[in-house]
């Protein structure tokens, strides 16, 4: 449980409103529905999106007002339900890629979401492209000159607090604050004022999975109208702006969307994730320099004192020519200490055991090591080297694909920084609809194994609805 999200729920205990009944369109009239919004997205010249909790409860993220989500069980005095997976390993769903690729063939323009899960990011929704009103758990920003470092682990505090860590760039150093807000915070101009902007341009505003009820967020579809723009409700409550929609759509989120996208003739990208972290290899000679004492630590690139949440362990063995011993790393920092004959050429295995959450037990990686630490840094392209991973991975359909992206030297103490970028979890969409026409529950497949659909009972969130 993050700080300070006890001390947010005593402020959403105070919203009315909760338990609301939900409802679902008939199959047929749910089909000619999905026609519908197709047609209106393949006319649209500037289309917006505009999302709530629904949209993430089939990644197992509750949502606040349905009959199992958070609000609603707080009212019942009943318990919240237990996470099935850490929320730093939650993977976007149907509605998060089909949104990506829906960017990527042009015709959506903007996403403004209430979420705080970061899944939008994590999707490849790209940033200038993405107002979070209510800010994101895993994002840290600096206050004095407004880089934000996206993490790949929930950051400690809410309410735009100062964090543990600072500002990465030389110039700067200020210490980070989050970006969630809390109850009382006013939405930030920086994620507000595009919202604004593109809401008014937009010719259809898509809202996908939100109750519409959270002010001043819910009004801001309704700045379409004015210049002539439509609304487009899909939700399964009825919201207070329905009477403004010129079209309302009562199903599950992902369904809706699936069944646009296959409308549409456009293919739902499949979700890739590649995480980073670090090999720090320092070495000194002995006193009489027979000797090299050396330290190899596997750490995160996030800053020193951060964890790497995806690796649970890490066991380190030696070429066969070797008689070194091996160990087995299983706290952070994960970091081995030993003496080696100077000049002694051989090669450390690195087994990498992956936490919970990845799609597959862990991997492999062999380094090299002569105690020659080159001179030379490399910076290589990461984007170039990321999307070869993806295509890797996608096409075997396994993970642990892993390539090197950027190496650092440092003369004193001798130091080799190495930063590698690994492959943890693929899952891919499936059509959800049948030769007949008729509609069925999407699937998707995620690491090899074909999963139903079905929404997941989750841990409590911070995010608005």
């Amino acid at each position: 449980m993050s700080l300070g999200y006890a001390e947010k729920l005593s402020f959403i205990e105070d919203v009315g409103n909760v338990g609301m009944t939900e409802f679902f369109d008939p199959p047929k009239v749910l089909l000619e529905k999905i026609e519908q919004l197709a047609k209106l997205i393949k006319k649209s010249k500037h289309l917006v999106v505009f999302t709530g909790a629904g949209i993430s409860t089939s990644c197992g993220i509750p949502d606040f007002r349905g009959p199992k989500g958070i609000w609603t069980l707080q009212r019942e005095g009943k318990p919240l339900p237990e996470a099935s997976l850490p929320f730093h390993r939650a993977m976007p769903g149907v509605t998060h890629m089909a949104l990506v690729g829906l960017e990527k063939a042009g015709i959506l323009k903007f996403v403004i979401s209430q979420n705080v899960d970061g899944l939008h990011l994590r999707s490849g929704m790209p940033r200038e492209k993405l107002s979070e009103l209510h800010g994101n758990s895993f994002m840290e920003a600096c206050p004095s000159c407004g880089i934000e470092y996206f993490r790949d682990f929930e950051v400690e505090t809410i309410g735009l607090k100062e964090t543990s860590r600072r500002c990465s760039d030389a110039k700067c150093g200020a210490k980070l604050k989050d970006t969630v807000l809390d109850w009382e915070d006013a939405l930030p101009p920086k994620e507000m004022n595009p919202a604004e902007k593109h809401c008014r341009m937009a010719d259809v505003v898509l809202c996908l999975g939100t109750s519409l009820q959270i002010t001043p967020a819910c009004n801001l579809p309704l700045k379409s109208l004015r210049g002539g723009g439509k609304i487009v409700i899909v939700n399964l409550q009825k919201t207070p702006k329905d009477k403004k929609a010129s079209l309302v759509i009562h199903g599950f989120v992902d369904k809706v969307i699936a069944g646009v996208m296959d409308s549409l003739n456009l293919r739902i990208p499949p979700y890739i994730r590649i995480d980073l972290f670090q090999i720090i290899v320092t070495q000194s000679l002995s006193a009489d320099k027979k000797f090299v004492n050396w330290t190899l630590r596997v750490a995160s690139v996030h800053g020193p004192n951060a964890v790497v949440p995806f690796i649970n362990s890490v066991e380190v063995s030696f070429s066969e020519t070797q008689k070194y011993k091996t160990a087995s790393l299983d706290k952070q920092p994960f970091q081995l200490k030993r003496r080696t004959i100077t000049n002694e050429a051989f090669e450390i295995m690195l087994k990498l055991n992956f936490s919970d959450g990845c799609g597959c037990p862990g991997t492999q990686i062999n380094i090299p090591f002569d105690f020659k630490i080159s001179t030379k840094c490399l910076n290589l392209d990461k984007d170039a080297i990321f999307q070869k991973l993806k295509d890797a991975a996608a096409q075997d359909f396994h993970c642990g694909q892993n390539a090197v992206i950027e190496k650092q030297v440092i003369s004193s103490p001798k130091t080799e920084v190495t930063v590698h970028a690994i492959v943890t979890n693929i899952k891919t969409f499936e059509s959800h609809c049948q030769s007949n026409g008729d509609l069925k529950w999407p699937k998707d497949s995620v690491n090899g194994t074909e999963t139903s659909r079905k929404r997941s009972n989750s841990r409590k969130r911070k995010s608005r609805p």
